[in-house]
This record gives structure tokens, C-alpha cells and sequence, in this order.
């Protein structure tokens, strides 16, 4: 069931703004630009103001959290959001972000569970990342290149010039756009609605990149690499990786591949690039906690029985011993997390432990190794291993991550013991704090304090979690719920707790009668 139900006719249009959705690749596009067709000065955004862009963004994004294509994994999300906030950085410090847009758009990481080899800007600094696509790149330097391409659609504000250049398509016939592009490319019929005739085609050929953008967006992504500590032959390997899979892959898989390849000119320019800073084609092997990442996105993103299965099988095979450890890191993981998904939790056990041994002397990959082996107790129905796999709460306070966070919090509030579920709301307040729009961790705390008893503060934390995805009308109802509890306590209820509930609901109705009037 698909939450966006686009007709097929979006379906197939917004593959158009597949331009500004996929990796750094090219576009069937439009004619060139004319002399009269000035390409806006970098950063400029026409007609569209920094806070248009992020409402539309924003609109966006709302229905994008509500798809079960989304999926918030805190390990890849951590791990992605490290090199986006890497990328962010340089940016700053070269002066491609302005203060402006930097204080006002959203600068938020999606995660989308499809294996399409995909990322893709969205207007407000929304970053959007399918899982095809980590589980593709074979370093952070590939990955990051695609970031960096994409980071600078963003910065440049290419979608805002789109938006003005073609006045007649309002934001909200683009917003449909996106999310029926996202719908599209999980749904074989969406294809059909090339029977309309030319009216799709009319469209895709207004909303693509053109070739300018996608140049600037090569040219100042290149540009951010080196200051963000990547190394630049990144975007040459993974130009190569995208084209390898163009002509490997034209069975109806890889859809916005086929649609939009890669032009050689962009690679040549590219591979100059290289040239002229005196720098060689090699890229730097891959880390073992990348390979063991790389691996997890190709789990979760195919979870049907017999690809797991396939997963499962891999250090079976013979010659496995005399792999490179990164490979051999990689199958461990990926039979680990594929068993525990097949729910033979002996055996995602004994991958779990495999895979630390392996990896022993890699600080960072025995971190992911001790992750997913608490994942896999959690998922076994025994939180006391799991937390034996996590640093002791007191231990991390001062620098807890957020996967550790979630992971300990999970495991403490199925533990079923009061005093847990104490600690899970002190650590997870602190969290949310300075974390607001952190829905998950707003949802955990909503079961610690219903665990605790705390009602008023229960129906309010998961008002938040709403609030944090921008649903505002269910916020509203969960808030409404909240002060009729409130009332009807009478004087047993938190008086300190109804006025914080009264006053969000005043902020959240204005919230949502604004978001009604955009929509």
C-alpha cells in the first residue's frame, strides 16, 4: 500500500525531477541556454525566498516521513549524516553555504529503504538517501562524492531557479511531483503513463537539471571534497560505478540510470580535474566499518526470504579465510543481520561473534560489530544481552551516540523494571533537548514516562514525535487528548504539566491552520 496515491500520470511526470533526485547524473534535457537565458549567479534563487523554499521542503518531507519507504535507521543515519556534516562544514568555511540559508533550511537526512541507486536534494536542505545507493559505493569517498554533488544543488539553490524559470508549475504541482517520484520508483505501472502522450514529457523537459546545474553542482561539490577530508577521485570511481551500472543493468531495474546517463563530457571534466591538481586515479581502499555499512543497507534494503538467505550463505563459500578482511567483515556482518532477520538468532549469534573477533583491532569497526549484536539480542527478546553489548549508561552519558542512545534505551524499557524506565526519561529529556525533532527518541521517551505512570507526559512526548514530522493535526488531537486528561484529574493532575500542554497546543493549532492554508 502506497501512502502518496499519485495517479499514474504523476507517477510518471515526477520521474522529471529525477534530475534533482538522483546522484550525479545527467538528464535527458532540455536545449541549452541561450544568450538570453542568463544561469542565475551561484546562490541565487530568483523569486523564491530562502523561507518559500523551506516550506515547500518542509511540505514535502511531511508526506515523505509518513511512507513506509522511510525508514529511520540510526546506524547508516549516523554514519551518513557524519559525511553530509563533513561536507556542510567545508562548505561553510569555502563560503558556498550563506549565512542565511544555513540558519533557515532544515539541513535533515532521509533515509529511504529502496534499492535504487539514488540520493536526492529536496528545496528547504532536505537530503534524501535510498539504500541502493550505500550499499553500492565501496568507499566514503563515493558516497561522499554523491553528497557533495547533491549538497550543492542545495546550496546553489538549483531548484528554486527551477521554480522560477517555469512560473506556470506552482510549488505544489512540484511537491506532488517529488512524491510521485518516490512512489514511481517502486511501482511497475507507473511506466504506463507514457500512453498520455506529450503533456509527461512537456514536464520532464521543464524540470530537469540543466546541463549548467548539473556542471555547477560537479564543479562546486568537487570543490568541497578535499576541505572536507574525501578524497576527490571519489567522484571519478563512483562516475565510473554509475556507467558500469547503466550497461549492466537495462532489465527495468536501476530506472533513473537508464532514463538519465552519465554524458562523457562530465566524466572527462572530472577526470581533468584530477589531472591538473596532480592527483593519480587511486582511490584509498575502503575502510572495514564502511564495508560492514555498505553491507547492512543491502540487508534491509532486499528483505525477502531468499535474498537473506543468499546473504546467509557467503562465508560458507570456499576461499572465504583469504578474503581481505574489509570483504570478510562485510559477510559477517551481512550474515549476522540477515539471520537475525530470518529469526535464527543462534546463528546471527555466532555471525555477531565472528564478526568482532575479526575485526578486534579496528576501534570504529568493533563499535558496529557490538551495535548489531545488541540489535539482534533486542530482537531475540533478551535486553539484558543486549545491554551487555552497550557501554554502561553512566559510562557514555557524557558522549553518548545516538545509536547507543536508542539501542540502551530499547533494551531498558523491555527490561520491565520502574527504575529503568527512570533512567530511559532522564537520559532521553537531555537527548530531546537538544534534539527536537528527533521523532524516535520522542516516541521512547512517551513509553518511559507511560511506564513511570506519567500520562500527561506520555500523550505530550508523542505529540512531539508528530510535531518532529510535521504532522501537526495529529499532534493537535494527541495534545487535546492530553488536557481533557488533564481536566478531567482534576486537582491530582500536573499543574506544571497541563500548562506546558496548554501552551503547545496554542502553538501547534497555529502550526497546523498555517501548513492547512499552504496545502
Amino acid at each position: 500500500m502506497q501512502i502518496f496515491k499519485p495517479n499514474r500520470a504523476i507517477a510518471f511526470i515526477h520521474k522529471a525531477l529525477a534530475a534533482s533526485l538522483i546522484v550525479a547524473i545527467g538528464a535527458a534535457l532540455p536545449p541549452p541556454l541561450t544568450a538570453q537565458t542568463r544561469l542565475p549567479a551561484l546562490g541565487e534563487g530568483g523569486d523564491i525566498t530562502v523561507a518559500e523554499e523551506r516550506q515547500l521542503g518542509d511540505m514535502i518531507v511531511r508526506d515523505i516521513y509518513r511512507d513506509p519507504s522511510y525508514i529511520d535507521d540510526p546506524t547508516l543515519g549516523e554514519y551518513v549524516q557524519g559525511i553530509w556534516d563533513d561536507l556542510l562544514a567545508a562548505a561553510r568555511k569555502l563560503g558556498e553555504l550563506t549565512p542565511e540559508i544555513d540558519e533557515r533550511f532544515a539541513w535533515e537526512l532521509l533515509l529511504i529503504r529502496d534499492r535504487t541507486v539514488n540520493a536526492f536534494a529536496l528545496p528547504g536542505g532536505y537530503m534524501g538517501v535510498q539504500f541502493g545507493l550505500i550499499g553500492v559505493v565501496t568507499s566514503r569517498d563515493e558516497l561522499a562524492s554523491v553528497l557533495a554533488h547533491e549538497t550543492s544543488h542545495i546550496t546553489q539553490r538549483h531548484i528554486s531557479r527551477l521554480i522560477t524559470q517555469q512560473g506556470q508549475q506552482t510549488p505544489l504541482v512540484i511537491a506532488a511531483m517529488v512524491l510521485g517520484a518516490l512512489a514511481a520508483s517502486r511501482s511497475p505501472d507507473a511506466t504506463q503513463a507514457l500512453v498520455l502522450g506529450g503533456q509527461a514529457l512537456a514536464v520532464q523537459n521543464q524540470l530537469n537539471f540543466s546541463r549548467d546545474m548539473e556542471r555547477e553542482a560537479d564543479r562546486m561539490g568537487y570543490t568541497l571534497m578535499q576541505p572536507a577530508g574525501f578524497a576527490p577521485q571519489g567522484f571519478v570511481s563512483m562516475f565510473d560505478k554509475l556507467q558500469q551500472a547503466n550497461r549492466l543493468n537495462d532489465n527495468g531495474a536501476w530506472p533513473y540510470l537508464r532514463t538519465h546517463p552519465l554524458t562523457t563530457q562530465r566524466i572527462a571534466d572530472m577526470q581533468a580535474r584530477l589531472q591538473s591538481a596532480g592527483l593519480t586515479f587511486f582511490l584509498p581502499p575502503p575502510t572495514t566499518e564502511h564495508a560492514m555499512l555498505s553491507a547492512r543497507a543491502r540487508v534491509l534494503a532486499s528483505p525477502g526470504v531468499d535474498a537473506l538467505r543468499q546473504r546467509v550463505a557467503e562465508p560458507k563459500s570456499p576461499g572465504f579465510a583469504s578474503l581481505p578482511l574489509a570483504r570478510r567483515a562485510a559477510a559477517l556482518y551481512a550474515t549476522a543481520l540477515a539471520s537475525s532477520q530470518l529469526r535464527d538468532f543462534d546463528g546471527a549469534r555466532t555471525g555477531a561473534r565472528q564478526l568482532a573477533d575479526a575485526v578486534r583491532g579496528d576501534a570504529g569497526a568493533l563499535r558496529q560489530a557490538h551495535l548489531l549484536a545488541a540489535e539482534i539480542e533486542l530482537a531475540a527478546g533478551d535486553p539484558s544481552a543486549a545491554l551487555q553489548q552497550l557501554p554502561a549508561a553512566a559510562e557514555a552519558k557524557a558522549h553518548d551516540k545516538r545509536p547507543e542512545l536508542l539501542l540502551r534505551a530499547q533494551a531498558r524499557l523491555r527490561s520491565g523494571r520502574p527504575a529503568e524506565a527512570t533512567g530511559v526519561a532522564e537520559s532521553l529529556q537531555t537527548w530531546v533537548t537538544t534534539h527536537p525533532r528527533d521523532a524516535t527518541a520522542w516516541q521512547l521517551l512517551s513509553s518511559a514516562w507511560q511506564a513511570q505512570g506519567q500520562a500527561l507526559r506520555a500523550i505530550r512526548a508523542e505529540a512531539e514525535s508528530f510535531v518532529a514530522h510535521y504532522d501537526y493535526a495529529a499532534a493537535v488531537d494527541r495534545l487535546k487528548a492530553a488536557q481533557n486528561l488533564a481536566h478531567k484529574s482534576g486537582a491530582s493532575a500536573d499543574y506544571i504539566e497541563a500548562s506546558i500542554i496548554d501552551a503547545r497546543l496554542r502553538a501547534v493549532q497555529l502550526l497546523a491552520k498555517d501548513q492547512a492554508a499552504q496545502r
